[in-house]
């Protein structure tokens, strides 16, 4: 009888403790939102609600998407905007990271580097754009200059604050066993920040999208905001609807993938989603 009390008690206890968290993973649960935003958004077009001189009906973008993929502008412009993307984050990331990895360790680097990074943090994108278009003209290693930038605050903020959340009991094991320094930073520093160094490349791919919208409406010929800004000119709402239906979809499954790679690299964290 006691023993059946036990385990009566035990499942209770259980199913209240299972109760208290957020509940088993939705797959493609982040689909979620969107697909509500699209529904209102049918169905405000459908019944009238909004004029399609002003924003057009989900339909129309569609059909509007599949002309621009038929004459290949789509796929050209969305070309040059990816690799774009990609060459930005090939050097904001590391260039990021390997400034975190010093002004983490050492006080002299966070007093030389992180005063500067909070005041590129505070510098809005549009400002810089007159400087770097007079630095490096207005072709692509500008926008791409633009991009890195933009991707290296976040990764430096949230791999510094990482670094900085290590343990302390970890570091006094290391000085015990007397690790060297390089291996420190492999058995410690980099396992510990790697949590904040994937969420900031969340922050990271996000901002390398907002930061290419900047850049390509400006003086570009090529790109998704070069269609858009095109699209601008002639009136062409659908068009700019497609670029930015685009731009959220690009970077909607950009955080996904890093998602992703965060949940499997981590999957050993037990936390109020596991």
């Amino acid at each position: 009888m006691t023993l059946v009390a036990s385990r009566s008690a035990v499942a209770v206890r259980t199913r209240e403790r299972r109760r208290l968290r957020p509940g088993p993973p939705i797959r493609f649960g982040f689909l979620a939102g969107p697909l509500l935003l699209l529904a209102l958004w049918a169905a405000a077009s459908a019944t009238g609600l909004l004029d399609p001189r002003f924003l057009s009906a989900p339909w129309t973008v569609v059909t509007t998407a599949a002309d621009l993929i038929e004459s290949g502008r789509l796929q050209t412009n969305l070309l040059a905007s990816v690799q774009r993307v990609l060459l930005g984050l090939a050097f904001g990331v590391p260039l990021g990271t390997l400034l975190a990895l010093v002004s983490g360790l050492s006080r002299w680097g966070e007093a030389v580097i992180d005063g500067p990074i909070q005041i590129k943090r505070a510098i809005p994108a549009l400002a810089l754009m007159p400087l770097l278009i007079l630095w490096l003209g207005i072709g692509e290693g500008m926008k791409i200059t633009m991009i890195a930038l933009g991707v290296l605050v976040p990764i430096y903020i949230h791999t510094h604050n990482g670094l900085r959340s290590i343990d302390s009991r970890y570091v006094e094991l290391a000085e015990t066993v007397d690790l060297g320094r390089a291996a420190f930073i492999r058995k410690v520093v980099l396992p510990g920040a790697l949590p904040g160094f994937l969420l900031g490349m969340r922050f990271a791919v996000t901002a390398a999208w907002l930061f290419l919208v900047v850049a390509e409406l400006i003086n570009s010929t090529t790109g998704i905001g070069y269609m858009m800004d095109l699209a601008r000119t002639y009136g062409q709402t659908d068009v700019i609807l497609v670029g930015i239906v685009l731009y959220g979809l690009l970077g909607l499954f950009s955080d996904a993938g890093v998602r992703l790679v965060e949940r499997r690299a981590l999957s050993w964290r037990r936390t109020l989603a596991s």
